[in-house]
């Protein structure tokens, strides 16, 4: 039976990633007229690491997920190899007691259907195996959006009008492109490949990471690789590397995969070879451009909510999902989304993504990497440091040294940015 799609919704979420299905829950909680749309059919997979750090638990947390993600692998903390050291470092506390000490990680094609399916239970219409092809305007807003589906009679296309428009497809961004989206390379982006492989370690309270990654010659490059036990037999294991226009990332992705994979196969205990390798770029640290209209609005990756310094995404995208709604559940007649929104992300995340875009794009060069790399390693003070910045945990009830640190550095780096993030 093919599923019925609205002529009209108050709320059109386009993408049914985390942060799409985060936002048509919220705002069908908070009593809006929501639609949600993916071009895929669920489950699907999607190409990412699959940790779930702290704060994106809190997320989950606040939708109601606590007893759900507790069913799945808990971790406890990072361990980061590199330079000869190997450093075991517990999730930090974060003040205020509403980011947890713990961690997870589930596959993208569990999670992902999962939080799609709570947005149905919230009110949400969703209707899967849809593709968002364009969008119809009335002067500067969007007066309906073209959906086009496969049916038994071929190809179906459908209007309809909204009153909101979330997008929320994802680092290519289809729709965000129709609408004006541009991506700036400039800035920190990523490249990176994931893979999953059996191992006798998937029940590792640690999720790991090694700072030092070298490929099959030995080179050093401006990355890192991952292992992150998923509690089900697997590990999600994967590596990626940082670039710039300046300094693109000569690097072939998969076979970067296979050498990390050889590399790690005896102490992680991998029994297995690498199965769905999959790859990705990934804009970073808000580096797009026009992120929302009179009534329309970008989120998650689609909005390059992506922490430059370790590629986590999730947390964003389910923040952004919550935020956004909020915002279109606050909204009057007057309200424009192109003056509302790029200053509500610049408030949330424009100074740390300013600072991590810097440090970022520093870490691009691989010399860089191997003069400071083995002194952050043989400290374990910095590291931590290092974790609670990389992990998002610095929080607005924070007033530790480490807190004031951060905010001056993304105060003075936003100061210097010649295009700001979400600018």
């Amino acid at each position: 039976m093919v599923a019925q799609i609205p002529a009209q919704t108050d709320v059109l979420v386009v993408g049914a990633g985390p942060a799409g299905s985060a936002a048509a829950t919220w705002a069908a909680r908070h009593g809006l007229t929501t639609l949600l749309v993916d071009s895929a059919v669920f489950p699907r997979d999607k190409t990412c690491g699959d940790g779930l750090t702290p704060r994106a638990i809190h997320e989950l947390n606040l939708l109601g997920e606590t007893n759900w993600i507790r069913e799945h692998h808990v971790t406890r903390g990072l361990r980061a190899h590199g330079f000869g050291q190997t450093l075991h470092l517990d999730w930090p506390e974060v003040k205020g007691g509403e980011i947890p000490t713990w961690g997870s990680a589930v596959p993208r094609t569990e999670l992902d259907a999962h939080l799609r399916d709570s947005a149905a239970k919230a009110g949400a219409v969703s209707v899967d195996g849809v593709k968002a092809v364009d969008v119809i305007r009335d002067g500067d807003r969007v007066k309906a959006v073209v959906l086009e589906r496969t049916t038994p009679d071929g190809k179906e296309r459908v209007e309809v009008a909204v009153t909101w428009l979330v997008v929320a497809d994802g680092v290519r961004s289809t729709v965000g492109k129709v609408l004006g989206r541009e991506w700036h390379r400039d800035t920190v982006y990523g490249v990176a490949g994931r893979s999953y492989v059996s191992s006798t370690r998937a029940d590792d309270p640690y999720i790991s990471s090694h700072l030092e990654l070298r490929d099959g010659e030995g080179t050093l490059l401006s990355g890192y690789g991952w292992i992150f036990p998923l509690g089900n037999g697997e590990v999600n294991l994967g590596a990626g590397a940082l670039a710039t226009l300046k300094r693109p990332a000569d690097i072939a992705v998969k076979p970067l995969v296979q050498t990390y994979f050889e590399q790690c196969r005896d102490e992680y205990e991998l029994t297995s070879a690498p199965r769905a390798v999959a790859s990705a770029l990934l804009p970073m640290g808000g580096a797009v451009s026009n992120v929302a209209g009179a009534n329309w609005a970008l989120i998650g990756d689609a909005a390059a909510c992506v922490n430059p310094l370790n590629g986590e995404g999730i947390d964003y995208g389910l923040e952004t999902g919550r935020e956004i709604a909020q915002v279109l559940a606050d909204a009057t007649a007057a309200t424009r989304l192109d003056v509302v929104w790029p200053a509500t992300l610049a408030g949330l995340y424009g100074e740390a993504f300013s600072i991590a875009r810097r440090l970022g794009g520093i870490a691009t060069n691989p010399k860089v990497v191997a003069a400071l790399g083995p002194l952050g390693m043989r400290s374990e003070f910095l590291m931590q440091l290092a974790l609670r910045w990389m992990g998002n945990l610095v929080t607005d009830a924070d007033r530790d040294a480490a807190a004031k640190i951060w905010r001056f550095l993304g105060r003075r780096s936003v100061g210097l940015d010649a295009r700001p993030p979400f600018s």
